[in-house]
This record gives C-alpha cells, sequence and structure tokens, in this order.
C-alpha cells in the first residue's frame, strides 16, 4: 500500500476506485483516511489539512496522520505540498523533488521517542527510490520540475517576511512551506519510505510583486491540478511491488 498526504488544493484523488472513509484510533488520536485503490495499488489518502482546509498547519496532528498510515499497512509514503519560491528563476507551476529540508519550525511535537533516547539519522530524508520515480513521472507528463531542492518549513499559518525569505535562499533553501519537515522525520523514525511533491504555487515575500494570499496558492493548485494529479497517478503505478527500499527502516 501507498500513503499520499495531500496538501492545499489537495483534498481528493480523482483517480480513486473503490473509496471508503476509515477512522484509524492511534497513540495520538483519531485519523481519517481515505482508502482506495490507484489502478491495481491500494492506497490511502489523508488529507493534511482535512477535508474542508480547516486545520491549520501549526494544528495537524502530524504523528496521528504517519501512525495511522503505517497502521493501515502502507509501505510508503507521498507528501504532496504547496510551496512559496525563495528564488526568482523557481516559478509558479514548477513541480520541486525535494532532496534536503531545513526546519525552522517551533511548536509541534516531531518524534515519537517522547520517552527514550532515539538519534534517528536524517542525511537523506527522503526516500531517493520515489524522488527518481517522481522525476521519471514529470518527465512524461512533461511538466516542468527540478530533481532536486530544500524545503524550508516554518511554523506558519503567518507567510513570510521579505527578510526572512532573504535568509532562508542564503542559507540554500530553494523552497518554503509549513508542513513538510514534520512528516519527513516522523516517517523515517516509523519505518516508512517518504518523499515529497512540491508544486511552487507563487513567489516568496519581497519577490513576488503583489502581497501574497492564500487564494493565490489555491488558484495555482487548481489551473496545474489535471496535470499535477496525472504525475501523482503516474508515480503511483511505476513504484515497485512489492515494495523494494528500506530508507525508511532505521529506527525499526
Amino acid at each position: 500500500m501507498i500513503g499520499i498526504i495531500g496538501g492545499t488544493g489537495v483534498y481528493r484523488l480523482p483517480f480513486f476506485d473503490k473509496a471508503q472513509s476509515k477512522v484509524v484510533e492511534t497513540p495520538y488520536g483519531e485519523a481519517t483516511a481515505v482508502l482506495g485503490q490507484a489502478g491495481e495499488r491500494p492506497v490511502a489518502f489523508i488529507p493534511r489539512h482535512g477535508a474542508a482546509h480547516g486545520v491549520p498547519p501549526h494544528r495537524v496532528n502530524y504523528r496521528a496522520n504517519i501512525w495511522a498510515l503505517k497502521d493501515l499497512g502502507a509501505q510508503a509514503v507521498i507528501g504532496i505540498a504547496a510551496v512559496g519560491s525563495l528564488r526568482v528563476d523557481l516559478t509558479p507551476g514548477t513541480l520541486v523533488i525535494v532532496d534536503q529540508f531545513i526546519d525552522f519550525s517551533k511548536t509541534r511535537p516531531t518524534t515519537f521517542f517522547d520517552d527514550e533516547v532515539v538519534h534517528t539519522d536524517m542525511t537523506e530524508p527522503y526516500c531517493s527510490l520515489i524522488r527518481r520515480e517522481a522525476v521519471a513521472a514529470a518527465k512524461r507528463a512533461q511538466m516542468g520540475y527540478r530533481s532536486t531542492g530544500c524545503y524550508v518549513c516554518t511554523e506558519g499559518p503567518r507567510f513570510e517576511t521579505a527578510a526572512e525569505v532573504r535568509m532562508f535562499a542564503q542559507l540554500g533553501g530553494d523552497v518554503v512551506g509549513m508542513t513538510n519537515a514534520p512528516e519527513a522525520v516522523l516517517a523515517r523514525e516509523i519505518g516508512l519510505c517518504y518523499g515529497v511533491l512540491a508544486l511552487v504555487t507563487n513567489l516568496g515575500a519581497g519577490l513576488s510583486k503583489t502581497p501574497l494570499t492564500h487564494q493565490e496558492v489555491a488558484e495555482m493548485m487548481a489551473e496545474q491540478e489535471k496535470t499535477f494529479f496525472g504525475v501523482i497517478e503516474d508515480l503511483i503505478a511505476h513504484l515497485p511491488q512489492p515494495w523494494t527500499c528500506t530508507c525508511g527502516k532505521g529506527c525499526e
């Protein structure tokens, strides 16, 4: 099974067959997943912000979501993220296959190991197999993409200042968002391979000529919906069966 966590603008998977909702009880609370088929592949889908985008990034129950996907039998998870660009040459509509992150979030539980000392290796935080197949899927869809990129994770829910955007770029960041780092860490801890498809929806503060709005983000996601969903469906179809990568097994 493949787990999908949908971000802003991705509250459903239009290619799903035989979809049914399931509430999963976890040690961290309930998580609601939609179970279905993508072709012959079983998939569990969780909309990160809820079905109606009612959960802000700092209130997402990341631990429950990741635990639930593991409990449902997922071997790998694909996170979907809408991101702002930290670089003028990384334009809206570009798909970034993220390979690193820098975490500036502050208040979120980001570990399953509250009662024991476990240090998790994060040298390569994203699964190379998922990334390789994501690049191939983007090529087949003829979608503009970058095969690498550093995701800067901020606390939110506010957007970043222009000074922060300049700083993040100087530190090596390429895109900025509010959700991805906790998922990547938790997936690694629990033994799930994890990759992220980050769609650039806007230029960051100070790079954009207009004030940033959530509407701008949602409109770009809607504009790219057909192609983006095609990449996701194609990626799911080309991931190996049975699962062959072991990058998420370090803490088992």
